[in-house]
């Protein structure tokens, strides 16, 4: 059952732009009344928000007089994660899920089969915020834990241990912690049997330490005084609940089934992809092991790839060649680039360029041509390393032939969502033109195959998911109309 409320207030504060997003509450359900930005004020957070408020109020009168406020953030960083396991894979695949969304960031993943000073000099190296410390599943191997919490404890750090292996040989590893004075909390087992992963509950002890850790930090304290119960999500955390709650629906509404959501910025370039039926499959059909393909939601981050931090990483990632061709294509031009020296070295100094002037805005018709083709670029090949491909070799060690779909299937997708600065500053038929371009030429790539699109051009599906926390179905409603979508 939804909270009552008569109008909310969403923020988002990002490292560089805060944005606030004001809905009202009718007889017709969520209404959407505007948006703004103000540049991030991090050693005062109210003073950029304020200025968002401000922008808001000429904008669309009485729309910041809200009854509760919710938000979320990217500007305090990621906490720094350290993953100690028993299987190196199995503990780097549970790490990467757990972090997933969270506000954590995994630098590091050792295991077992590891010399214990070189996992000691790791923790001692990075001295992370937080550890999460796996291992077995539950009644299988139960030393690795025991001896890892050891470790820990001879590290001497300050960092938040989350115990979330074997829970059989959990007790032994708590006391070694207690008697250590190190700070833990025990959750369940991230991989209780093989065949499946438990990342919810770590995850949520991660998202309580990344709201610590925000209360702690200058300006960023003011954030949590505002909003109601003084939680803040994680901002890909708000974007995952968005699309988890359009593609699975709630108990009394469908949901519109398997989507994409495209999400490009400054810095990086994220893939979302929730597929619901995929939570059908019984133990034996998700494979011995849990991995990627199969699970409902999945998120992957592109950190070299953005339109202005990361722009030379674009340039790197695809080669000057393909950034201009890709431009050609969205002019309708077929022909492959093969540009001369010149022209790639252009290319190359304006990427670097933007990576230094990130404030900078197109101002020839030669960079308003770039600016799609960059996006472009970086969305295509995010896109193509999130999804899985067929095989065009034989493989006799993995006993795959030619022709073999391998990894996560997308083809049954229908939906595919545009997010991010580049689809709210430019007009709807330039973002639909460069989402259009990018699934042209799936190659051996497993990518939808008639895929409908959608631009979040008012960047709402972070306040989506919010929302989706306190007013589910009145949520999902409000998200269908404003994407135009169907129910399955």
């Amino acid at each position: 059952m939804g909270v009552q409320m008569s109008s909310l207030l969403l923020y988002d504060v990002g490292s560089t732009y805060s944005k606030v997003t004001a809905i009202r509450r009718g007889e017709g359900g969520l209404e959407f009344l505007g948006r703004a930005q103000h540049p991030t004020t991090l050693e005062d957070i109210t003073a950029g928000l304020e200025g968002g408020r401000r922008v808001l109020n000429d904008e669309a009168a009485g729309a910041t007089e809200a009854a509760s406020v919710l938000a979320s953030s990217s500007a305090a960083g990621g906490l720094r994660m350290v993953a100690m396991g028993y299987m190196p894979k199995v503990t780097a695949k549970a790490a990467k899920e757990v972090a997933m969304n969270a506000g954590a960031r995994v630098l590091e993943v050792v295991s077992h089969d590891e010399p214990a000073e070189y996992r000691l000099e790791v923790l001692r190296e990075i001295r992370p915020d937080i550890i999460l410390l796996a291992g077995g599943t539950d009644g299988g191997e139960s030393e690795s834990l025991a001896e890892n919490a050891g470790l820990i404890a001879r590290a001497k750090l300050s960092a938040k241990v989350i115990i979330a292996g074997n829970t059989a040989a959990q007790p032994e590893a708590a006391r070694i912690l207690d008697e250590a004075g190190v700070a833990y909390v025990r959750v369940g087992n991230v991989m209780p049997t093989i065949h499946d992963l438990n990342v919810r509950p770590a995850r949520q002890a991660i998202h309580t330490e990344f709201i610590r850790q925000i209360t702690r930090a200058p300006g960023l304290a003011r954030l949590a005084g505002l909003v109601d119960g003084g939680e803040v999500v994680p901002t890909p955390a708000a974007i995952l609940m968005g699309a988890e709650l359009l593609a699975g629906g709630t108990y009394n509404q469908d949901g519109v089934g398997g989507l994409l959501v495209l999400d490009i910025g400054g810095a990086t370039t994220d893939v979302h992809s929730v597929i619901p039926e995929l939570g059908a499959l019984k133990p034996e059909e998700r494979g011995l092991v849990i991995n990627n393909d199969k699970q409902v939601a999945y998120r992957t981050v592109e950190g070299n790839l953005g339109l202005r931090v990361s722009a030379s990483g674009i340039v790197e990632a695809v080669g000057p060649a393909g950034v201009l061709t890709l431009r050609n294509r969205l002019k309708n031009i077929e022909a492959p680039v093969c540009p001369d020296e010149k022209e790639a070295e252009q290319l190359t100094d304006y990427a670097a360029f933007l990576e230094k002037e990130t404030d900078h805005l197109p101002e020839n018709d030669w960079e308003r041509e770039l600016e799609p083709a960059l996006a472009a670029a970086a969305l295509e090949t995010a896109l193509k390393r999130h999804a899985g491909y067929w095989v065009t070799e034989y493989n006799p060690v993995l006993g795959l032939a030619p022709g073999s779909p391998v990894g996560r299937d997308l083809r049954g997708v229908k939906w595919v969502i545009g997010v991010g600065g580049f689809f709210t500053h430019h007009s709807r038929e330039e973002g639909l033109k460069v989402l259009r371009g990018i699934f042209a030429n799936p190659g051996y790539s497993l990518l939808p195959e008639a895929p409908e699109f959608c631009i979040d051009d008012q960047y709402l599906l972070y306040a989506i998911g919010l929302m989706g926390g306190k007013c589910p179905d009145e949520a999902l409603t409000f998200a269908k109309n404003y994407f135009e979508m169907e129910s399955i």
